[in-house]
């Protein structure tokens, strides 16, 4: 075969001498650790032999080097064939790899912007061989001369380099790990879109401070641990992509990025109190002035066109062993604590919380007995707080403390929990969680929008603590989210999972049971953070491992590739080692293939389950909750 000397730019390129040409043949493509960068594919052929040559893929056009190589190259081998050539070996015929942009990449005195070259993560690349790629690639991009730098993208790459590191500086090859790539960057997009409102900074301290509402492009000082639904999201501190509030904006399409110093800004300065125009790219943030009829216009066309009424259940009356629950129950219990049931059949007990769940008839019955929809529609009908979210947040206050937490119990509710209580032991603490009917459902997760409490053991009868989790259905920011997309108030309903409380966790995570990355291969996203810093609602500046698990070693192995490593623990180690990030593998392989059945889903390559997790002071790999992925 011989390969052709030049190529049109349609197929690809030997020499891309301009950033302009290699925005040609780039694809925009989300990579572990950054969002839209641009990906152009590179296929060397005759690495064995005396005058090698390297051939630029359009990216667009051929997502795969063995598309590249036959559709372009002339190549006629099977794949088989070809990836034998190609891959997992010393003596390799050819060399697949891929440079990907990495603009907004910097390092004191030195011009912005990097040029990563990687190869297939469980590729064993040794150092002859990566020399001849990127002194390839200098002369194919002389643009980019010298911004190249080889990054290690995978365990099994990551371990060669400490054996070939100092072959490689003899070589002259600048390396760049993946600590170093996003160890400090000063934007981060965590999800992409636009939003239209009014640009401010909500102030999460001052008793007086406006709430922020879906009117409002939030700028946030640190990471709240609760939002309300807002225009768009903008952080001065790294957020994690597991976060309730980017679990949020991605069910939402609120546009989201982390930006240092984002008040501060010349952009944001310039625009802060007006109406606005926020776009979240890949590149940067976008703001531009925007007119009242945009923002109106924008904000219907967001909103469902008819009003939503979850389904509820209120036959069951009895609080049930959470053994005995399943999916099915979710319209009388809430999918929390229904999947929970159904975590329990599938695991060792102690790998899942044992107790017992509250159904929604409870509240019901407490909130019939004791006039409080009543009041509710009277709250929701005043024209004043509909107009003023100042004092809606207040009249939402009052209604919980003065009306839900004063209110009685029905006697035969506190009866049953006081018999769970002697169940659970008195001595110990009791984690009363919410299970609602409009959240942790396909295509609605509800993240971080209602409360749980933990009971503890000198704070009395357990009814109690479940009136707090019942009021939180009336938070402001749950309110906010139910109106905007006409959930009706009167229908959603709150059931209480319970379950014996532990304190001390040595690690707590959220996966995800699918690879956002390379969905052709089996894989896991995972964030996963030391102790009891949670992922879901971070402590300020706490970044934890972010971390990809997934079948592609040459016959399926299991690699991990870190993305980024846990600002908690000390340099050089993980929150997790090898073992338990295997432990969770095959636990998450377990739930996905159960409940791809559970929800009908078997075979769809988009389903997956958000599941959190955590490590308990015992060493347990305790599953805490699964619920559908919202993407």
């Amino acid at each position: 075969m011989t390969a052709p000397t030049t190529l049109p730019i349609a197929q690809g390129a030997t020499v891309a001498p301009d950033r302009a040409t290699f925005e040609l043949l780039a694809r925009r493509d989300d990579v572990p650790g950054a969002l839209g960068v641009r990906e152009v594919k590179f296929l060397v052929l005759g690495v064995d032999g005396l005058a090698p040559r390297l051939f630029l893929a359009n990216t667009n056009r051929y997502s795969f080097h063995y598309d590249f190589a036959t559709g372009a190259l002339g190549v006629t081998l099977p794949l088989g064939e070809f990836n034998a050539r190609t891959y997992f070996r010393d003596d390799r015929e050819n060399l697949a790899g891929t440079v990907i942009a990495h603009d907004r990449f910097t390092r004191p005195g030195e011009a912005p912007g990097l040029y990563a070259v990687e190869f297939w993560p469980t590729d064993p690349v040794r150092a002859a061989t990566v020399a001849l790629a990127v002194g390839l690639l200098a002369s194919a991009l002389p643009f980019a001369r010298d911004q190249l730098a080889y990054h290690p993208a995978g365990d099994t790459q990551e371990a060669l380099l400490a054996t070939d590191r100092d072959e490689l500086d003899r070589l002259g090859v600048r390396v760049v790990t993946t600590t170093e790539l996003f160890g400090d960057v000063a934007y981060t997009p965590l999800n992409l879109g636009e939003g239209f409102g009014t640009l401010r900074v909500v102030d999460q301290t001052g008793a007086s401070a406006r709430p922020a509402t879906v009117r409002d492009v939030a700028i946030f000082r640190t990471i709240p641990n609760d939002i309300a639904l807002v225009a768009g999201i903008l952080t001065a501190t790294p957020q994690t992509p597991l976060s309730h509030i980017n679990l949020k904006a991605r069910q939402n399409d609120t546009p989201n990025a982390y930006l240092r110093d984002a008040e501060t800004d010349s952009r944001v300065v310039a625009l802060l109190g007006t109406q606005v125009r926020y776009a979240v790219t890949p590149d940067a943030i976008e703001l531009a002035a925007a007119t009242q009829s945009q923002v109106d216009a924008w904000l219907e066309s967001r909103r469902p066109p008819l009003p939503q009424r979850p389904a509820r259940d209120l036959r069951p009356r009895s609080i049930r062993d959470l053994d005995v629950l399943r999916n099915a129950d979710t319209a009388a219990f809430g999918a929390k604590s229904a999947n929970l049931g159904e975590l329990r059949s599938i695991f060792d007990p102690e790998t899942v919380p044992d107790g017992y769940a509250l159904p929604f008839s409870a509240y019901h019955r407490f909130m019939t007995a004791n006039g409080l929809y009543v009041q509710a529609r009277r709250l929701i009908a005043d024209r004043e707080l509909r107009a003023d979210p100042t004092a809606r947040e207040d009249a939402l206050r009052e209604f919980r403390r003065e009306g839900i937490r004063r209110a009685e119990v029905p006697a035969t509710v506190t009866a049953a929990l006081a018999r769970v209580h002697d169940r659970i032991g008195r001595d110990s603490g009791v984690r009363c969680r919410s299970s609602t009917n409009n959240e942790d459902i396909e295509g609605f997760n509800g993240a971080g929008l209602y409360d749980s409490f933990t009971h503890r053991p000198d704070e009395g009868e357990l009814s109690e603590t479940v009136k707090q989790v019942w009021a939180s259905l009336w938070n402001f920011r749950a309110f906010e989210e139910r109106e905007f997309h006409r959930i009706d108030h009167l229908r959603a309903a709150m059931g209480v999972a319970l379950h014996p409380n532990f304190d001390d966790e040595v690690a707590n995570g959220v996966a995800v049971t699918k690879n956002p990355y390379e969905p052709n291969f089996p894989g896991y996203y995972i964030n996963v953070q030391v102790g009891e810093s949670l992922v879901t609602n971070p402590d300020p500046n706490a970044i934890p491992d972010e971390l990809l698990v997934s079948a592609i070693g040459p016959t399926g192995e299991w690699e991990i590739q870190y993305i980024r490593h846990s600002t908690l623990v000390p340099a050089g180690e993980t929150v997790l080692d090898d073992a338990r990030i295997d432990e969770l593998r095959r636990a998450l392989t377990t739930l996905h293939e159960h409940f791809t059945r559970v929800y009908r889903r078997t075979g769809d390559p988009g389903f997956a389950m958000d599941v959190e997790f955590k490590v308990d002071v015992d060493g347990r790999l305790v599953i805490k909750q699964a619920r559908p992925f919202v993407d």
